[in-house]
């Protein structure tokens, strides 16, 4: 029995050094985000260089950054066995509360009664597919406790409020869905498609979600971009 310890554990060390492996040595591109993620969060004053800048528009991208952070995560991304990132993550250095939130194009913003850290913004004509109706989801605008950072301008159940790009939408926080179980303070925004009968589709799949890259103006596709940090296309 004590030999069969021996050798389970030593599975599990190996085990352990391969995820290490994966997540911090391997020379792909998601391991050196998530290298360079912690680095930036231990001290973002050191990384400024690293950060986009919020209502910034790259180039004649359509969309503003609708935040100021380190771009930590891409659309397609995975940072879980099985997981596909819809959208990107955009972490602010700071405290929940401190980094604004803002529109990052016209139309028109709904809260669902229960969202205490999202918004969705419909827009009735994609500017790169005119007449396809898009929709721009914003999360984890709340504290870890679900106390919400959204503006008071939309309370919950809010619906089809018109709202100009820039506007103020609220802060990034840490709220995980799970009330003290906090993720790290981030802005989680993605692209979701229309249902074709003018609701949004899922966002917790991909395949309802588009890649953000050409509407913010940065390589934004994880399947594309392997370089960390992430800028404005040149």
């Amino acid at each position: 029995m004590k030999r069969l310890g021996l050798i389970l554990l030593s599975g599990l060390v190996v085990t352990g050094l391969v995820v290490v492996y994966f997540f911090w040595f391997s020379p792909s591109g998601r391991s050196s985000r998530t290298r360079n993620l912690l680095l930036f969060l231990r001290n973002p004053r050191a990384h400024q260089e690293w950060v986009t800048k919020a209502m910034q528009r790259c180039g004649d991208a359509p969309f503003l950054m609708p935040t100021s952070g380190y771009i930590g995560y891409l659309w397609d991304d995975s940072f879980r066995v099985g997981h596909r990132h819809q959208g990107i993550d955009v972490f602010g250095g700071g405290e929940p509360g401190d980094t604004p939130v803002y529109a990052a194009f016209d139309g028109y913003l709904s809260r669902e009664p229960g969202w205490k850290s999202s918004v969705i913004i419909r827009v009735p004509s994609d500017p790169l597919n005119p007449g396809e109706q898009i929709w721009l989801y914003y999360t984890h605008m709340a504290y870890d406790s679900g106390e919400t950072l959204i503006s008071p301008d939309f309370p919950a159940g809010s619906r089809e409020v018109f709202v100009e790009s820039g506007t103020l939408l609220g802060y990034q926080g840490n709220y995980s869905g799970t009330p003290g179980n906090p993720t790290g303070v981030h802005l989680h925004f993605s692209i979701v498609q229309d249902d074709g009968t003018g609701k949004f589709l899922n966002e917790l799949e991909i395949g309802n979600t588009l890649d953000p890259s050409p509407y913010l103006g940065i390589l934004l596709n994880n399947n594309e971009n392997g370089v960390t940090p992430v800028y404005c296309l040149p």
